[in-house]
C-alpha cells in the first residue's frame, strides 16, 4: 500500500465496524491502481455521529462510507442528496466538499442492480419475492424497478411495515409492489422467479430464516444480502435444491466502486481477482 502525508484520505463508518470488509476492498483497488491513499474503517456509535463527522471533514477527509446503524443519520447530515437517496431516504456514501459542504449518495441500489445484471441477466416482467421492509429493502426495491421486474411481493413480520414502505416508494418504483406479511410465503413462493432476502437473517450472530424452499419452482432464484457468512443457511438449502444461487458480495463490491471513484478520482473494476481476494478473508 502506498500511504504518504499527500494520500487521499476516507473513512467507512458504523457501530460495530469490525465486520466491514470495505477497508480490504478499497485497499485492494488502491494498490491495483498505485494510488497514494487509504481507507480507514472506524467505529461510531449512535450518539456520536455527527459530531465525528464533522470533526473528519475538519481533519481533511475526502467522504465516508456509512454502514448500519448511520444511513438515516447520514442522510439527514447531507445538505444535497441524489435521486437514490432520496428515494431511500437514506445515504450509505458521504462526500466532502469545500466549504463544509456534505452531498448525500445512496449505491446500495446501484450494487444490487449490478450484482443481479451480472448474475441473473434479464428480470424483466419476472415475479419477486423479496423479505423484509428495513433500510436494506428500499434500495433493493429501487434496483429490481430499475430492472424492469414485474411483480414484486414485499413480504415482512409486520405486514403494516411492507405496505408503508410500498406508499413511501409508490411515486418513484413502476414496478406492482405487492405488501404481505412472511405468514404469506406459502401463497407466493410457487410464483416467484427471484427470492431477495434484505433481512439480517442469517448473518453471523442471527437466527436463520424459517422458510420452507420446498414451495419454490424449478428453476428459480435465491439472493441473500448478507455476504458473512458468504454461504447462509437460505443459500445453502436453496443450492441443495438445485436452486441458482447469490450471494451479497456482488452487490458489496458493485456498490463500493462508486464510493472509490468519488474518493480517490478512478474508476475500478470488479473482477474475479477482488472476490477471491474477499472470500479469502471470509474464510480466514
Amino acid at each position: 500500500m502506498i500511504l504518504t502525508g499527500a494520500g487521499k484520505i476516507a473513512g467507512v463508518v458504523g457501530w460495530p465496524i469490525r465486520h466491514s470488509l470495505s477497508p480490504l476492498l478499497h485497499g485492494y483497488w488502491l494498490e491495483e491502481l498505485k494510488i497514494d491513499g487509504a481507507l480507514v474503517p472506524l467505529g461510531v456509535p449512535r450518539e456520536d455521529f455527527a459530531r465525528v463527522i464533522a470533526s473528519l471533514q475538519r481533519a481533511g477527509f475526502r467522504g465516508v462510507n456509512v454502514t448500519v446503524p448511520h444511513k438515516e443519520a447520514a442522510f439527514a447530515l447531507a445538505h444535497s442528496r441524489d435521486a437514490a437517496a432520496e428515494a431511500a431516504g437514506a445515504a450509505n456514501l458521504l462526500i466532502f466538499h469545500a466549504g463544509g459542504r456534505i452531498e448525500g449518495r445512496n449505491t446500495d441500489a446501484v450494487g444490487l442492480r449490478e450484482s443481479l445484471r451480472q448474475d441473473m441477466g434479464g428480470l424483466q416482467r419476472k415475479t419477486v419475492a423479496m423479505l423484509g421492509a428495513g433500510g436494506a429493502a428500499r434500495g433493493a426495491l429501487l434496483a429490481l424497478d430499475a430492472l424492469k421486474v414485474g411483480r414484486i411481493h414485499l413480504l415482512n413480520r409486520s405486514p403494516d411495515k411492507a405496505a408503508q414502505l410500498t406508499m413511501a416508494l409508490k411515486k418513484v418504483v413502476m414496478s406492482d409492489i405487492q405488501p404481505g406479511a412472511l405468514e404469506d410465503w406459502a401463497n407466493i413462493a410457487g410464483h416467484a422467479d427471484l427470492i431477495v432476502n434484505t433481512t439480517s437473517a442469517g448473518m453471523k450472530g442471527h437466527a436463520p430464516l424459517d422458510l420452507d424452499l420446498s414451495l419454490l419452482r424449478k428453476g428459480g432464484a435465491v439472493l441473500d444480502i448478507v455476504y458473512n457468512p458468504l454461504e447462509t443457511p437460505l443459500l445453502k438449502a436453496a443450492k441443495a435444491r438445485g436452486l441458482k444461487t447469490i450471494d451479497g458480495l456482488g452487490m458489496l463490491m458493485h456498490q463500493a466502486a462508486p464510493s472509490f471513484e468519488a474518493f480517490f478520482g478512478a474508476t475500478p473494476k470488479v473482477t474475479p481477482g477482488l472476490r477471491a481476494h474477499l472470500e479469502k478473508a471470509l474464510h480466514a
